[in-house]
């Protein structure tokens, strides 16, 4: 047997292995999925958004700006209204982002050829993003608050963004864990945390949370397949990407817009060290990233450059151990 024989048989087999993993994440969509207008009831009493309500106090051990002296300053009606505009808004990006993935997964799968096991996968997974939009846009108008969510330079280029998933793919794909990593990781804090939550905030984060493990564990897949298979000069180029990338979306999801700057009169001395010139808002960015740079280690993505990279982007940090391991070890 020949050294070029024995390479083909471990891309089959390894090719056998992507489907598989890929058609048994297209089962557990269809036997295991939710509906927003299902199973949420909004119309619930409990889960009523009512004035004075505590609940949408930011919990300092969960959100940067609730653990603030400039905030925990504030009357406790301005806390509340704080709170609520920045959830909405979170909310309001996260179903912008998932807009953006849509268009961008459609437009990969449209050259797909018949039998492709990531066809059917990525279609299943537009749908339930599909619902996520919905899901977060109910959330927002509950809440009652006008929130931009990304701000104007994002928006623009959110037209552009998805195209680049048919010459780009291994690209798109970093930036759809750009999006999806922070608001996974700010979730899951919450989830673990033992904070009181609105009825509203924990039922849509319990489900995005859930289904968003499935699309994670995609895109993780998919980079480790791909970006092996690409050019040294590509891999290099996308290793240097990577982190650029992550940064500059992961602050338009936790970042909120100028206007809610105004709007509260908040100082720019509490933005900037709130985002990101305080040690703790420093480790809180490196956390989101942990499994991203396990991923760029594995995949090849880590080299002597973007390590620089990364650490200029003030994200460098040990990676994870295993997928959404706790922060223990930062606490």
């Amino acid at each position: 047997m020949t050294l070029s024989t024995t390479r083909d048989d471990q891309a089959a087999a390894a090719a056998d292995d992507y489907d598989d993993v890929l058609r048994q994440l297209s089962e557990a969509s269809v036997h295991k999925h939710f509906d927003p207008y299902v199973d949420i009831d909004w119309d619930s009493p409990e889960f009523a958004v009512v004035p004075d309500d505590d609940r949408w106090i930011l919990n300092p051990e969960d959100d940067p700006l609730g653990a603030h002296p400039w905030y925990q300053a504030q009357s406790r009606e301005k806390q509340i209204e704080i709170g609520m505009w920045r959830q909405a808004n979170v909310a309001k990006v996260g179903l912008q982002f998932e807009n953006i993935l849509i268009r961008g997964m459609m437009q990969y799968v449209f050259y797909l050829p018949n039998g492709s096991a990531e066809y059917r996968y990525c279609t299943h997974e537009c749908i339930e993003e599909g619902h996520h939009t919905l899901m977060f846009q109910e959330m927002v108008n509950r809440i009652g608050a006008d929130a931009p969510g990304m701000g104007p330079v994002l928006r623009t280029l959110s037209a552009f963004i998805p195209l680049a998933a048919t010459p780009l793919p291994e690209l798109f794909f970093v930036g759809v864990l750009a999006g999806e990593e922070p608001i996974d990781h700010l979730q899951k804090s919450f989830l673990r945390g033992d904070s009181p939550m609105h009825p509203i905030m924990k039922s849509v984060m319990a489900i995005h949370v859930a289904e968003e493990a499935r699309h994670i564990s995609f895109a993780h897949r998919f980079l480790r397949r791909r970006v092996p298979m690409m050019s040294r000069a590509g891999r290099f180029a996308l290793s240097i990407a990577t982190p650029i990338t992550m940064r500059i979306l992961c602050d338009a999801i936790v970042i909120p817009p100028k206007s809610f700057w105004r709007r509260f009169d908040i100082p720019k001395s509490v933005r900037k060290e709130l985002f990101w010139d305080s040690p703790q808002s420093q480790q809180a960015l490196r956390n989101y990233f942990g499994d991203v740079r396990m991923l760029a280690s594995d995949a090849g993505l880590m080299n002597r450059v973007s390590k620089r990279v990364w650490k200029a982007c003030k994200m460098d940090g040990d990676a994870s151990r295993y997928r959404s391991e706790p922060h223990r070890r930062a606490a």
